[in-house]
């Protein structure tokens, strides 16, 4: 990849800038409040639903499997997700979101009113909520470092996992 890079033209850098930027983020991820999910199995390096029509309780987790086991195993880029998440827990999250609840900043002030992200400040509408309730408790426990994460430490200090659940629900509910 590196002798491909040192070999690309300043236009062609451009024509790439100018392609890449024009491109519309899509959804990749369906959020569906639940009380019982599809029993899971470990697939390579993934949950994926298990055979059959098995179910047990969510139990104030977030269960994220492809919607197409085979099409996401073949690599599809369309590929989509399904994370299933408790009874609630988006609504709970759009209310600390907006308001922080007396326990957090509203994430709006600094990701922007649709959580799209603010200059340098990241987008999290429409991520991975398993990607998010695990950037959020590694801010918590000081496993993130980088040079804006003591910004989000006492956001996050107050934060119970029912919290974070419902902040990775609802902002994956919203479109990137």
């Amino acid at each position: 990849m590196i002798k491909t890079a040192k070999g690309i033209s300043d236009a062609e850098i451009e024509q790439a800038v100018a392609y890449f930027s024009g491109l519309k983020p899509r959804a990749v991820i369906k959020v569906t409040e639940t009380a019982t999910v599809p029993k899971t199995r470990v697939a390579g390096w993934f949950l994926a639903a298990a055979l059959g029509d098995e179910t047990e309780p969510i139990a104030g987790r977030i269960i994220e499997v492809p919607e197409d086991l085979e099409r996401f195993e073949m690599r599809d880029a369309r590929s989509r997700f399904i994370a299933y998440v408790p009874l609630g827990s988006i609504e709970h999250g759009r209310q600390l979101a907006t308001t922080g609840e007396g326990k957090t900043a509203p994430c709006t002030v600094c990701h922007g009113p649709d959580l799209k992200g603010v200059g340098p400040i990241p987008g999290i509408a429409g991520r991975s909520p398993s990607y998010l309730v695990r950037q959020l408790y590694d801010f918590q426990h000081g496993a993130r470092a980088g040079p804006w994460s003591p910004l989000m430490i006492p956001n996050v200090a107050r934060l119970t996992l029912d919290d974070m659940v419902g902040l990775a629900a609802y902002a994956a509910s919203l479109p990137p």
